[in-house]
């Protein structure tokens, strides 16, 4: 399951997520402010919580970036750092080679037989 950051006075951590993502992307502050047609300090505004991006700063933010709008609203972490993060767990990496070898038919099947087994109390024996 991902792990979200606490943050303090329950604001979203896009600021941190914003900072650790163009960090990853190997960008300053400076380039990111280029690929978003912005001046640099905007960018280290939002970075530093000075400035709250807009929603049109968001979205373009997010194709600097190459992410999605909802990475910038958690911690930082992309759909692939989740995905990576689930298959480091044993029985999921197990499970990985079956699961693509089924059709959606058979994808429901297993998902439906996962809740109800998952929904019924256990059996002490």
């Amino acid at each position: 399951m991902p792990r979200l950051e606490t943050v303090p006075s329950n604001r979203l951590p896009v600021a941190s997520a914003i900072r650790s993502l163009r960090l990853r992307a190997g960008l300053s502050q400076r380039q990111l402010a280029q690929r978003m047609s912005v001046p640099r300090t905007y960018v280290s505004k939002i970075e530093n919580e000075k400035a709250c991006p807009t929603l049109s700063s968001l979205e373009r933010l997010a194709g600097a970036l190459r992410v999605r709008i909802c990475d910038l609203l958690t911690t930082g972490r992309s759909h692939e750092d989740d995905v990576r993060e689930l298959v480091q767990d044993e029985f999921i990496a197990e499970l990985v080679p079956y699961m693509r070898k089924l059709n959606g038919v058979q994808w429901m099947s297993v998902l439906t037989q996962l809740r109800e087994m998952t929904a019924m109390p256990r059996r002490l024996a």
